[in-house]
């Protein structure tokens, strides 16, 4: 997993082609002002999904991880709470594979709290539980661009 902000870009010159085109997407056009849904970017090897929600207490939320595609969470407008743990750690459902989708059951081991322009890269082996309140529940907007590896 890697955690940053888009203005500090220029501190992840190692990322990969594929992570950089979305981060030059959401710099030159406007997501804020996209409604919610799925936008393709180049087809099924890279979209971004525009979700927007409320954040609520970490037991009415569910881990997953995915095995095609990373996933690239940039906030767009708000506050969440992203609870991580490796999925070795965890324990492991069955994958669903047409929605890329991977549950799980564990405890968190560490979490990052995303604000307005923060970014979280999770690749295949780090579980993910979003939509956590970070202190009282919220309304947020974010962006997360799917990348298939």
């Amino acid at each position: 997993m890697i955690f940053g902000n888009i203005k500090n870009l220029d501190e992840y010159p190692f990322l990969d082609q594929q992570i950089k085109a979305c981060f030059a997407y959401a710099q030159s056009h406007d997501l804020s002002d996209y409604e919610t849904g799925s936008y393709e970017i180049d087809g099924q090897q890279l979209f971004v999904n525009i979700v927007a929600y409320t954040t609520t207490a970490p037991e009415n939320r569910f881990w997953e991880a995915h095995q095609q595609y990373l996933d690239l969470h940039l906030m767009l407008h708000g506050t969440e709470q992203i609870d991580l743990n490796f999925i070795q750690n965890m324990q492991m459902k069955d994958y669903v594979e047409k929605d890329d989708f991977v549950p799980m059951d564990g405890e968190k081991n560490s979490s990052v709290v995303l604000c307005d322009g923060d970014f979280l890269i999770c690749y295949p082996s780090d579980g993910h539980r979003t939509a956590v309140a970070a202190g009282e529940p919220g309304s947020l907007k974010k962006a997360i661009f799917k990348i298939r590896i």
